[in-house]
């Protein structure tokens, strides 16, 4: 008799990744098994080592997945901005609230699962590619700060992404018990715009 076929996915590892990135949503980066990450493919156990070695490098792809959308969708936000440097940077807040509303999953896998950015070369030359983008538009708006005083744009893209995390994390991803009040992106621009007037980026009634 013919061998049975284990999987009849044309793409088997992406497979993989989707029904990682749904487990992910509903129990969290460690609330499965490569076993039920494999059922919910439609798949033996066993196929999933002929793709990644474990549950932590299946979670990996789905962070470096995730920071290609994830980039992709900061420089998109970036360019429409242009060519206002204070546009653009604002842009870039937004456009990190609209991603972890729309693929929470790959939010989760990059920013909750504890997989570092270097596990991989691939993994790490993403996501600097996604931070590059805010350093960029850092580095734009802060341009007219004379040089004595100007913050370092790493920083200055560290406390706006920081800023951004803090939101999407309190109010924008429905927690248990937390109400925002006021709407998210309402609370991240005026946090920003706070945040730029003390560097004077900003004028007082902006």
């Amino acid at each position: 008799m013919p061998k049975k076929r284990g999987y009849h996915h044309g793409n088997l590892r992406q497979a993989l990744v989707q029904a990682a990135l749904s487990l992910i949503e509903v129990r969290g980066p460690t609330g499965f098994t490569l076993s039920e990450a494999a059922k919910q493919a439609g798949v033996t156990p066993a196929a999933v080592y002929r793709h990644f070695d474990g549950r932590e490098d299946l979670i990996a792809e789905a962070a470096r997945q995730g920071y290609e959308v994830f980039a992709d969708l900061m420089e998109y936000a970036y360019a429409k901005g242009q060519p206002s440097a204070l546009a653009s940077f604002e842009a870039t807040g937004r456009a990190y609230l609209a991603f972890a509303r729309k693929y929470p999953g790959h939010y989760v896998a990059m920013f909750e699962s504890g997989i570092s950015v270097n596990r991989t070369p691939e993994l790490a030359m993403v996501s600097n590619r996604a931070h590059g983008v805010l350093e960029r538009a850092a580095v734009e708006l802060s341009r007219h700060i004379a040089p004595d005083k100007r913050p370092p744009a790493q920083m200055v893209s560290a406390h706006i992404w920081a800023m951004c995390h803090g939101v999407v994390e309190l109010f924008a991803r429905g927690s248990p018990g937390t109400i925002s009040p006021f709407p998210p992106e309402e609370l991240l621009e005026t946090g920003i715009g706070i945040y730029l007037r003390g560097l004077g980026l900003l004028p007082a009634d902006h």
